[in-house]
């Protein structure tokens, strides 16, 4: 970063001047992210963060199979929501910081380093955002120092806020939040915490044109992940198609969203 900045800056996310016009509908955009805190001091504590599939670009369907959770290391995880190129470049830029850190100092950044690491870079992106250009990830870790999870939510400006229980971001975010309120329960374990991420992101899906529902048909399901002291990992097509059946099941005679 250092080096890009000095010697061709223009390269770097938030340097590049597109002029006066907007590009926002030129790009597509990646819709919903949630995140949720689960466990207790017996099993042990962690964070789930998941995200549908569907990108658009303007009222068309850009990709059903964008991915927009990402590991940021073995300790953390980031989900994008906004412009789907500039968020990728993005996260890839974090990975590449979090690495050469380690690297460097022989030691993991700690989780409250990340985030503001984070919060800096979106804020360089501010020129593009002020253009219809925005990032606007959600970050989530395993605090190794404090031994629980944690989420930290963030805006345009590089503003950086640490969210307790869940969270959301995106077009479907408002929908997906009331979901989690009242799904989400203290001392959830792993797979009640999968199950509640990806209900809120079937309730998003319901009413938001911009997020991608499970796609039964397809096989296309959304990417969910968990930190936990054991580090990131994520969860395999088969445990969600599971999932999706389940929810799937509830529902018949409750479309409305009510509990059978």
């Amino acid at each position: 970063m250092e080096f890009l900045a000095e010697h061709s800056p223009e390269l770097l996310p938030g340097r590049r001047n597109l002029g006066p016009a907007s590009a926002a509908d030129l790009a597509p955009h990646a819709t919903t992210i949630v995140a949720l805190t689960f466990g207790d001091d017996e099993q042990g504590r962690g964070v789930v963060l998941a995200g549908d599939r569907r990108a658009t670009m303007g009222h068309m369907i850009a990709s059903r199979e964008i991915e927009k959770v990402f590991p940021a290391d073995d300790y953390s995880a980031v989900g994008i929501a906004g412009s789907a190129g500039l968020a990728v470049e993005l996260v890839r830029l974090f990975q590449l910081e979090l690495e050469h850190y380690e690297k460097i100092e022989g030691s993991l950044l700690s989780l409250d380093g990340k985030a503001n690491r984070l919060a800096t870079m979106i804020r360089a992106n501010l020129p593009l955002a002020m253009q219809g250009l925005a990032v606007v990830p959600l970050f989530a870790g395993y605090d190794l120092d404090r031994g629980t999870g944690r989420l930290f939510s963030f805006d345009v400006t590089g503003g950086r806020y640490e969210e307790h229980e869940h969270h959301s971001v995106g077009s479907g975010s408002v929908f997906a939040r009331g979901s989690l309120k009242k799904l989400w329960s203290p001392g959830l374990d792993a797979a009640g915490a999968v199950a509640v991420a990806v209900e809120a992101l079937y309730d998003a899906a319901d009413d938001d044109s911009a997020t991608g529902g499970p796609d039964t048909v397809r096989r296309i399901w959304p990417v969910v992940t968990t930190v936990t002291a054991a580090g990131y990992a994520r969860v395999d097509d088969d445990a969600l198609a599971s999932v999706v059946e389940q929810i799937v099941a509830a529902r018949r005679g409750h479309a409305g969203g009510g509990r059978a």
